[in-house]
């Protein structure tokens, strides 16, 4: 009996490999490591975002102009593209120009843009690994079953015991591939559902924003459009 479990095991599995066996067990190796450090640096990254985030809204409550000297996360660069549109607006007397909320506008939508495209950065990879993954691991699988009825044939016979080993070693490679898609499907939908609600925070800032900066009747018929997602 131990003779048996040691021979179907995934160490006997790895000896008896041949050269495609190890090369799709390399490519969803490189896919697990890859996913892996990009779960763990998004992770970080959130962390350090929240924390920072937090401390520059309880600074901005109180000192607006001060909290935006410090602008390393989401609400701290959309404050300062909208300080940086009324430092330019209040030394421009030209009276043709354009109005003030048409250009701070302008500048929270873009800056709005950029932190969707900052926090979509790298999600691809995760996407791809858990929609590859699998049909990387059926191929190894059918190439070891392959392989296996191949030398079935040779022999001419089959018993429970010639099949049962190596079909058992050839599904290996299909746990390996679930192993390594199931992963990166929880952090991809993970992830997509904090970016989801940093974005409705970050447009109700902006709008908070414009309101600041604007006021009045304008203030809220613009605001309407932020949280329309500019």
């Amino acid at each position: 009996m131990h003779d048996t479990v040691t021979q179907t095991g995934i160490a006997h599995f790895l000896g008896q490999a041949d050269g495609v066996a190890h090369a799709v067990l390399a490519v969803l190796l490189i896919m697990s490591v890859a996913s892996w450090y990009f779960i763990g640096l998004r992770l970080a990254q959130g962390w350090r975002r929240r924390r920072r985030s937090r401390e520059f809204l309880e600074r901005f409550q109180i000192t607006p102009a001060t909290a935006t000297e410090e602008l390393s996360e989401p609400f701290g660069r959309l404050a300062g593209a909208a300080f940086a549109v009324g430092a330019t607006t209040a030394g421009n007397s030209d009276k043709a120009a354009v109005a003030p909320a048409e250009l701070l506008t302008r500048a929270l939508r873009r800056a709005l843009t950029e932190e969707t495209a900052r926090l979509e950065s790298g999600l691809t990879l995760l996407a791809s690994v858990a929609s590859a993954a699998p049909f990387v691991g059926l191929f190894g699988t059918v190439w070891g079953i392959y392989h296996a009825l191949g030398a079935i044939s040779t022999e001419g016979q089959a018993s429970l015991d010639q099949v049962a080993g190596p079909v058992g070693e050839a599904l290996i490679m299909t746990a390996f591939g679930l192993s390594v898609a199931i992963p990166a499907v929880l952090a991809y939908n993970a992830f997509q559902r904090g970016n989801r609600l940093l974005l409705v925070q970050l447009e109700g800032f902006a709008h908070e924003l414009f309101a600041r900066h604007v006021g009045g009747v304008c203030a809220d018929a613009v605001g309407h459009g932020v949280r329309r997602g500019f």
